[in-house]
């Protein structure tokens, strides 16, 4: 089974800026641009490994989800795993 875990802390630089979150990613010298829920995935999955359900789970008791998508969920996660920003363990 598959889990996920935020890349480490040293590599990433996240900035929030108004409703968006800039996060500059050391190891490719990108900086990506993101939105809700990026920045609470990350924190989700900080120092931590997750499957997929776990953190589905987790986000919802953190964040009230009234409808959580675990198929949404699973796309943003690949989509932040092929950025470099997430890991697939």
């Amino acid at each position: 089974m598959t889990r996920y875990r935020a890349a480490p802390a040293a590599t990433l630089r996240i900035v929030p800026l108004d409703a968006l979150t800039l996060i500059y990613h050391r190891a490719s010298g990108i900086t990506h641009v993101v939105d809700s829920p990026v920045p609470e995935l990350l924190e989700t999955l900080n120092n931590q490994s997750l499957t997929l359900s776990e953190t589905l789970a987790a986000l919802a008791a953190a964040h009230d989800l009234i409808d959580p998508d675990v198929s949404a969920l699973a796309a943003r996660l690949d989509e932040l795993v092929a950025a470099g920003l997430v890991e697939a363990i």
